[in-house]
């Protein structure tokens, strides 16, 4: 089995397993907590944020395992043929591993009060602790890092819109969840933001 070969297996493979990971967290979490996952408002920005992040999740899982069973399919993601180098390729699926460990360790030190979007009227703590005292934003930073790792696994047209479109995405739901701690803790949220980074 050629490097390329195994590399599209271990990709279909991680982000099956990805998938498989967070649907049963939030399922497990939905049977002993409240819902954990919200879109927002319907068409508001946030709302638009999370559908992008779904779509695009979609996507990769979809392109990823097509490729397993039918590899001529890379040539229709327009491929960077200068950047297939199997060792730069096989570094980006470390860091597709990285960047997913670092994001699972944000969401644990969340504990309970992990969720995924901006739940409104919910009676949390702020979290300053773990990797939460390093990073305001230690999840996105993990999920940065495996946007990039892909891109470098399956240099392309399609994995480049990906890691922008992405990092977009991040930014504005940091933002938006910046606005909204704000607005909950005041003054204990503006001491927590002169201490700690948004990013690193």
């Amino acid at each position: 089995m050629s490097d390329l070969t195994m590399l599209r297996w271990f990709l279909a493979a991680f982000f099956t397993f990805v998938a498989v990971f967070y649907t049963c967290l939030v399922i497990y979490k939905k049977r002993h907590y409240q819902p954990v996952t919200t879109m927002g408002p319907a068409y508001s920005c946030h709302w638009w944020n999370h559908l992008t992040f779904r779509v695009f999740r979609a996507a990769i899982w979809l392109v990823c395992v097509w490729l397993v069973f039918s590899p001529t399919v890379f040539t229709y993601l327009v491929p960077f043929n200068a950047l297939l180098i199997p060792q730069l390729m096989w570094s980006g699926a470390m860091f597709l591993v990285f960047g997913f460990i670092i994001a699972i360790a944000a969401n644990f030190t969340l504990g309970d009060q992990w969720r995924s979007g901006i739940v409104q009227n919910e009676n949390h703590n702020l979290i300053k602790k773990g990797l939460y005292g390093i990073s305001r934003n230690p999840g996105y930073i993990g999920v940065g890092v495996a946007q990039m790792g892909f891109f470098l696994a399956l240099p392309s047209l399609f994995s480049l819109i990906c890691l922008l479109v992405g990092l977009f995405a991040l930014r504005k739901q940091a933002l938006l969840e910046e606005q909204y701690l704000h607005n909950r803790y005041h003054e204990h949220y503006m001491h927590y933001r002169s201490l700690v980074p948004r990013w690193l």
